[in-house]
């Protein structure tokens, strides 16, 4: 096996797999869980972006600067201050309320559980929550609206992952974070989760070119993810699943034809802006429809 069909074949598991590993070597080091998922998402980014400059799957989905511009600032504001701070006004508000009113949901997960059990049921719950709620965002007009910044951009690369608009991201994170910390999941849980879910999202949405085999009936690896940023509304009304493809295959919206490659992506609109103050404001001008 060449080092190319190398890279293609193992990236993925390989790199998901440091990830985690550095963030349990951090976490035994007695690095606050936060910083160290932080961390090995961080490090695990670094070689996919590596992956995708050297071993890309489609040379014209190379971003323009001032894509890359926008997507930093999503990346910045909306996929990482925002749920910080959502993280420390909401949840930690809610919970106290919770416990000075005497009451414990803390009965309701298995803390008994290794971290990596516990890790895989959140994926299951969390993914099932998210993926109707996806669905939901693609049914419905008024939801579409805010979800068409996500799909606006004609090319896959890794950092436009975090091209959400807050509204959106904001209801994602009540849907597959805040019940988890409700019922109180560990921090150290809940921060592995995190680990996946950002090394997986970066995944998705990168340029690079990979083949993950049977892997493609369990999570929602970017070659299934391709499909669902397609032009086409049937491509597009598909692959549902954040973390993993096991409710879509379930509900039968897993959609992977194996004798073609996914063409066009984005929406219908091409001329909907993409700059990241004009899509503060893009999902609530009438005249935009995407």
């Amino acid at each position: 096996m060449n080092s190319a069909r190398l890279a293609e074949v193992g990236s993925y598991p390989v790199i998901i797999a440091l990830g985690f590993a550095l963030y349990m070597v951090l976490v035994r080091a007695d690095v606050d869980v936060r910083l160290a998922s932080y961390g090995a998402a961080f490090a695990g980014v670094i070689f996919i972006v590596l992956h995708e400059i050297l071993l890309p799957y489609r040379s014209d989905w190379r971003p323009p600067a001032e894509d890359v511009r926008s997507d930093t600032l999503f990346l910045v504001f909306v996929q990482v201050a925002l749920p910080y701070l959502l993280a420390i006004t909401v949840v930690i508000g809610l919970a106290s309320a919770l416990q000075n009113a005497g009451l414990t949901v803390d009965i309701f997960w298995p803390h008994s559980l290794p971290v990596v059990v516990q890790v895989a049921i959140m994926l299951l719950a969390a993914d099932f929550m998210r993926y109707w709620l996806h669905r939901a965002f693609h049914r419905y007009p008024t939801m579409w609206r805010l979800h068409a910044v996500h799909h606006s951009p004609p090319q896959l690369y890794t950092i436009n992952v975090g091209r959400f608009h807050p509204v959106e991201k904001s209801i994602q994170y009540a849907f597959d974070t805040l019940p988890f910390a409700l019922v109180a999941v560990s921090p150290e849980v809940l921060a592995a989760y995190f680990v996946f879910y950002a090394l997986n999202g970066f995944f998705q949405h990168s340029n690079c070119r990979v083949y993950l085999g049977p892997l493609n009936y369990i999570v929602a690896g970017p070659e299934l993810h391709r499909w669902h940023h397609s032009r086409r509304a049937r491509e597009m009304n598909s692959n549902f699943g954040n973390n993993l493809i096991v409710w879509d295959t379930l509900f039968k919206t897993r959609f992977f034809p194996a004798d073609r490659d996914v063409e066009e992506i984005g929406i219908r609109n091409r001329r909907y802006p993409r700059g990241f103050f004009v899509q503060m404001k893009s999902p609530f001008v009438r005249e935009l429809l995407p």
